[in-house]
């Protein structure tokens, strides 16, 4: 049985956004909104907890140099920043990526709650 490739160790270079030596800001492939990108450390690990300090460090930079392309191209009205990490947190390609997703006015009846809703029934913590 032949081990399928990992989809962030080889990157189409169109979709690359932008990137440094440890860093890539690449264009998501199922996108959830106008602008929908993911973070992407060029060293394979799995999780946020197996990047070095440097790594970890590139990588916050890599969220500003996202937002400020997408601010251009999209103008959204705000973000959700994520890590879908391990199955029971959804994650489905074993190679860290952050997601950075763009929100505009009306995108959804009542955003309050955000990335809460992952729970539906825990989200609306204030009712």
């Amino acid at each position: 049985m032949v081990a399928k490739a990992c989809p962030f160790c080889v990157l189409d270079p169109a979709r690359i956004l932008a990137e440094d030596e440890l860093t890539v800001v690449y264009k998501d492939g199922f996108p959830v909104s106008p602008g929908h990108a993911v973070v992407i450390p060029k060293r394979h690990f799995p999780t946020l907890f197996d990047a070095s300090a440097e790594e970890q460090h590139a990588l916050l930079q890599a969220l500003t140099k996202a937002k400020t392309v997408i601010d251009a191209l999209h103008h959204p009205d705000g973000y959700n920043i994520g890590i879908n990490q391990g199955v029971a947190g959804g994650q489905s390609v074993p190679h860290l990526h952050i997601h950075v997703i763009p929100r505009y006015l009306g995108d959804k009846a009542d955003p309050k709650g955000g990335i809460r809703w992952v729970l539906p029934e825990k989200a609306k913590y204030w009712a």
